[in-house]
């Protein structure tokens, strides 16, 4: 299979050279040669001090062109609010039947939604659910009332994001099959929601790296500075 030059030169130089986001995103696709249509992951280590909660970033963002992803939405409820889940396209509704299959260990779902009223129960999954980023929270959006527009923002593309224990903040932002300006697009609208919330507290270089990477390809250094300087030019 013929290579293009930046796909030599990256092999030749893997991990020490930082591309514009643009060229990165082309040498991810190129890398993608799984029998699969493989996922799209950005990393963005943070200049935060993990260990204090004032620093946290977690947050939730509606990607322009969504992830290519089916998302298994489960949705926390009682009553009503069944109906809005289930015309919503919601996979899993309950309550107590499923906070007790999930203490039983079942996780066959990619994000969850719960009513407010159901929280006292559900809270007391934090320790399983929250690990693997599955807890309903206020500041992600999955904590509300409004269960139809919560779920119809899941399936549409918007995920869920936080720091984990050593800084770091991974989001899927799309498919290999995608076009790359479609790529393009999902991850400046993540980066413009990470400097948007960026903590009060947090001192110094706030982004400080950030690769992009397939499933089965390698990570490529994107030029965060120059993404970062495009974006408050509004270019």
């Amino acid at each position: 299979m013929k290579r293009s030059k930046r796909y030599r030169a990256f092999e030749d130089k893997p991990g020490q050279q930082q591309y514009e986001l643009a060229q990165a995103v082309e040498i991810v696709k190129e890398c993608a040669n799984g029998k699969f249509d493989e996922s799209v992951d950005v990393a963005v280590k943070l200049g935060i001090d993990p260990k204090k909660q004032d620093q946290m970033v977690r947050g939730t963002v509606g990607l322009p062109h969504g992830t290519g992803k089916q998302v298994r939405v489960l949705v926390f409820c009682k009553g009503e609010k069944e109906d809005e889940a289930r015309q919503a396209g919601a996979d899993y509704i309950g309550f107590e039947d499923l906070v007790d299959k999930i203490k039983e260990g079942w996780y066959d779902f990619d994000a969850a939604v719960a009513t407010p009223d159901t929280m006292p129960a559900v809270g007391r999954l934090g320790k399983m659910l929250a690990p693997k980023g599955l807890m309903p929270s206020p500041k992600t959006k999955t904590v509300t009332f409004d269960v139809g527009a919560a779920v119809k923002a899941l399936k549409a593309g918007r995920i869920n994001y936080r720091t984990d224990k050593t800084g770091n903040v991974h989001a899927l932002v799309g498919k290999a099959s995608f076009e790359a300006g479609r790529l393009v697009d999902n991850i400046v609208a993540f980066v413009e929601e990470l400097l948007r919330t960026k903590p009060a507290t947090a001192k110094g270089q706030y982004v400080k790296n950030m690769a992009i990477s397939s499933t089965m390809g390698p990570g490529v250094s994107v030029d965060v500075q120059g993404l970062i300087d495009a974006i408050r030019k509004g270019v």
